[in-house]
């Protein structure tokens, strides 16, 4: 017997495409700051490389979300799999907080000592504005991919990446402060570091959180506007949406004409589900309950 094969959706390839550029990228810069950092004893630039390499970790963790997220609904989860990102996401997260407490560890125990030993030279300019421009194109880039894919993984590892784009410029403004006779500047910046990744990692629990928890996706108002406005269509009440940005979820109550027949209802729910689709392309599902409109719901409770 032949096994069956898993696959994924296209849209889950786009998103491990930008994933593995991002990836590799992000390895190049890692690598610069933690090499150079290390060589000249800096101690705020070390803490930026292991910024971004988290941020490369991260990027191994989303792109195994996305494999399992981008596979197709099964018995198990007649839902799909899209959640698996969102989780992804929240490791991602784990990771920022394990890197905030190892800089910020490190950076109060070098202010305590009293020991200063980072040298700065033009090479080290050098390294962080580059790695500083390859940052500030990988965010955009992130960021536009995040919007055209409504993939919650590529907007919170643009986050990351952004926030090595404000870490990277504290760095490079510690750096001057240490060559212009301020050595602690350099465990003060890896403290702001610390922050940036804290804050990071707050805003990616937030929006993994956000959808986990059910939280509306689809405005009301909008969808209701949009049900009123068919030809047939009484009223409309008990609206939800859930799911992820990518994927939402529909269900809502349509009251019609008690003398309404079922198939001019199914078709009147169909075209509602058409409607709604149309507006909102990360539908996936539209659950319509028919009700009759006017009808007593004490009578229909004992009817039942």
């Amino acid at each position: 017997m032949q096994q069956a094969r898993y696959t994924i959706s296209s849209h889950a390839r786009a998103i491990a495409r930008v994933l593995a550029v991002v990836f590799l990228l992000n390895v190049a810069v890692a690598l610069a700051k933690l090499v150079w950092g290390m060589a000249s004893q800096s101690m705020s630039m070390t803490a930026d490389g292991i910024h971004s390499l988290i941020d490369s970790l991260g990027n191994v963790v989303g792109l195994v979300g996305i494999f399992i997220a981008g596979r197709p609904a099964d018995s198990s989860h007649p839902y799909g799999h899209a959640k698996f990102e969102l989780f992804a996401s929240l490791v991602i997260g784990c990771f920022l907080l394990v890197a905030a407490y190892e800089v910020g560890s490190g950076a109060v125990e070098r202010l305590a000592s009293g020991e200063y030993t980072a040298v700065v030279s033009p090479a080290s300019y050098a390294v962080m504005g580059a790695t500083l421009a390859v940052n500030l194109c990988v965010t955009t880039y992130e960021r536009l991919c995040a919007k055209r894919l409504s993939s919650p993984i590529l907007a919170a590892d643009a986050m990351h990446t952004l926030s090595d784009v404000l870490t990277s410029a504290g760095v490079i403004v510690g750096l001057v402060l240490v060559q212009m006779g301020f050595p602690m500047a350099d465990p003060i910046m890896a403290l702001v570091v610390t922050v940036f990744i804290i804050a990071s990692a707050v805003s990616v629990f937030r929006g993994s959180l956000r959808c986990l928890s059910d939280h509306s996706q689809l405005p009301r108002e909008r969808i209701v506007a949009l049900a009123k406005a068919i030809p047939g269509v009484v009223d409309v009440h008990a609206v939800r949406s859930r799911g992820t940005e990518a994927e939402v979820y529909c269900d809502l109550h349509l009251l019609v004409d008690p003398q309404m027949t079922v198939l001019a209802a199914h078709t009147l729910s169909d075209r509602l589900e058409a409607t709604l689709k149309d507006a909102f392309p990360s539908i996936v599902e539209v659950l319509v309950h028919i009700e009759p409109y006017g009808f007593d719901d004490d009578v229909q409770g004992r009817i039942r």
